[in-house]
């Protein structure tokens, strides 16, 4: 099976997180993953969207360096790469999340 290629944090820019927190969907998915605090497969996003919509929205956020998207077994397993982003940008991934539970 092909490995899904993921930026090092240091080829994160802030302009690309902030492009990736720009749409509802993104953000809805992004919201979701904080929530449930664990690994969750594409499956588990019940949003009313196409399988080809959520795959674009899940590439961009891969792309942007939010998410991780590990492959186990059939499933594709995404996580919110919260560590890494708060070593980089400390701060604005809570603060968007704050802001989500505030709106």
């Amino acid at each position: 099976m092909r490995q899904i290629k993921h930026p090092a944090i240091e080829q994160v820019e802030l302009t690309d997180l902030m492009y990736a927190l720009s749409d509802p969907t993104r953000l809805e998915i992004v919201a979701r993953l904080a929530a449930a605090g664990r690994k969750m497969t594409c499956g588990e996003f019940d949003l009313n969207r196409p399988k080809s919509s959520m795959s674009h929205h899940f590439k961009i956020l891969r792309s942007a360096g939010l998410v991780e998207t590990l492959i186990e077994g059939t499933e594709h397993m995404n996580a919110l790469r919260v560590a890494d982003i708060e070593q980089k940008f400390p701060g604005v991934l809570q603060s968007v999340l704050k802001a989500l539970d505030q709106a």
